[in-house]
């Protein structure tokens, strides 16, 4: 058999439940309604929706789901041929105070929580992995993050680069992961959304598909 054009994009998506201060998270219902949503708006070419979980607000409580995802993101990848696919960990968190959306290019090796997470653990100035040494070692991602911000923002979006993703549980998810990704060879995102009191949520839920078309027209190798 000849070749028959480029593998697929595997995307798997995560949210976060409600925490402190944040009555309802938007992530929550974003990521929940996602697959019907881009179901029947039409799945864009190439691209797999390989899952949908919403992780606890809680930095220790949202690692079992977390890795269970990342597990399971390159079980099927191992297993399968050497056309199987790109994969992207795609993982969504509110910020509160903004009025735009941001895709984050770094994670910190810190935990320093402004307010207990939804398990009472309030870290402050600890390394979320020890073994990566001081609390300024950062990962960065290795997907294109100003040009896909670019072109989100020729579409029409309030969208910006970011390279700092806080030091609470978004921060804490996204370090585990882009370590993950990067022992396994695949690619993870951060993005932070608003509330939908400053972007309501059919543009929000807009937004994730377009992004999704975009990750979808990335020449990954």
């Amino acid at each position: 058999m000849g070749s028959e054009g480029p593998s697929p994009v595997t995307v798997h998506v995560t949210g976060f439940k409600r925490f402190y201060g944040v009555a309802e998270n938007p992530t929550e219902k974003i990521v929940r309604n996602l697959q019907s949503f881009v179901e029947k708006r039409g799945m864009p070419k190439g691209l797999v929706l390989g899952s949908c979980t919403i992780l606890e607000a809680a930095g220790q409580g949202a690692l079992g789901p977390l890795y269970e995802l990342l597990e399971s993101s390159v079980i099927n990848q191992e297993c399968g041929s050497p056309n199987q696919g790109q994969v992207i960990l795609l993982h969504f968190g509110v910020n509160s105070g903004s009025h735009r959306f941001a895709l984050e290019n770094q994670a910190v090796n810190e935990a320093t929580f402004r307010c207990p997470d939804e398990l009472g653990w309030k870290p402050q100035r600890v390394p979320i992995m020890s073994s990566d040494g001081s609390i300024l070692q950062s990962r960065q991602t290795t997907l294109p993050v100003k040009e896909i911000s670019k072109s989100l923002q020729q579409m029409g979006y309030d969208v910006v680069p970011s390279d700092d993703a806080g030091r609470f549980v978004c921060n804490y998810v996204y370090y585990h992961s882009l370590r993950f990704a990067e022992k396994h060879g695949i690619r993870s995102l951060f993005v932070h959304f608003p509330l939908f009191l400053a972007i309501d949520e059919e543009v929000q839920m807009q937004f994730v598909a377009s992004l999704l078309e975009v990750l979808a027209s990335l020449n990954l190798q």
